[in-house]
């Protein structure tokens, strides 16, 4: 299903909005070929002899007559660290800003996903450095609390300008998550030519610190990979340093087309080597493929 970008201000809140869509989403998997997958999530297991009786849910006990342990925090399933791209390219197009505004609902959705499995999940956002860096965890305030946080900064009216250094940031979350996690990252990899080889480095830093990587490369289709404009002539103005260069798009669609993809496939390969799961995402498509690549990764994970 797709959703109308434009329109997100209208549900209220993005932790309402992020739940519908998890709960349609359920729904429809219970009815499809992946009604297998898991996407219920167990409060209790059963009690181990020798473990301390401390936890053991006594209620359950009197109605099963079989002892079971509470689950908590540092017993989940899964450790979840979003990582979003929050830098001005991310930000196209304007006014409208559909990468960011799609990143972040789609971010909240696997934030609500996550802790209806009891799972763990913490939320990053950067640019040229580290902006938002919250804990990784399972309980229903920090999920509250994480999500106020990306309502916060899809409401943001206006950004300062800011270059974008995804190595960097990529290296420092290598080095903050010191327990294994799933990296989830949202981002168009649109960075400086000459940070691309550092890039690379970075998402294999992650994959040596023992994390398992989910990139949704996120782009605009139509404009950014098809530069599909009309025949007239335009000024294309760079959002990170207002370089301004006028053309007109039928002068310059093959090569762009081709350096484009040339550096996505490049960008494919080298996920591919490292075993990153690289998912291609059009803000303009289904947002039910990015839920279901994420619990395709869990099962494997689990």
């Amino acid at each position: 299903m797709k959703i109308d970008l434009s329109n997100i201000q209208k549900f209220g809140s993005i932790e309402l909005l992020a739940k519908q869509l998890v709960e349609g989403f359920i729904t429809g998997l219970h009815k499809s070929p992946y009604h297998g997958f898991s996407v219920e999530f167990a409060e209790h297991r059963l009690y181990n002899p020798g473990e301390s009786t401390r936890n053991i849910d006594w209620k359950v006990y009197a109605k099963t007559d079989r002892l079971y342990s509470k689950r908590f925090e540092e017993e989940t399933n899964l450790r979840c660290m979003l990582v979003i791209d929050n830098s001005p390219s991310m930000h196209y197009p304007e006014p409208n800003k559909d990468k960011i505004k799609f990143s972040l609902l789609m971010a909240a959705s696997l934030a609500h996903l996550l802790q209806r499995q009891r799972d763990a999940v913490g939320l990053t956002t950067f640019a040229e450095d580290l902006e938002i860096q919250t804990p990784v965890k399972s309980s229903g305030s920090h999920l509250h609390k994480l999500l106020l946080q990306i309502e916060h900064v899809m409401g943001e009216k206006h950004q300062e300008k800011k270059g974008t250094d995804v190595p960097k940031v990529l290296h420092q979350i290598a080095t903050k998550l010191h327990k294994r996690s799933l990296v989830v990252i949202f981002s168009d990899m649109f960075d400086r030519q000459e940070n691309q080889e550092q890039m690379f480095s970075a998402l294999q830093h992650l994959k040596h610190q023992k994390h398992e990587v989910l990139l949704f490369h996120i782009t605009d289709k139509n404009t950014e990979v098809d530069f599909d404009f009309e025949d007239r002539p335009y000024e294309f103005i760079d959002i990170e340093n207002d370089q301004v260069i006028k053309a007109h798009p039928s002068q310059i669609r093959d090569y762009y087309q081709k350096a484009t993809q040339s550096y996505f496939e490049k960008l494919k390969l080298r996920c591919g080597q490292a075993k990153i799961d690289f998912i291609e995402v059009d803000t303009k498509g289904d947002y039910e493929q990015v839920l279901l690549s994420y619990l395709i990764k869990r099962q494997k994970m689990i």
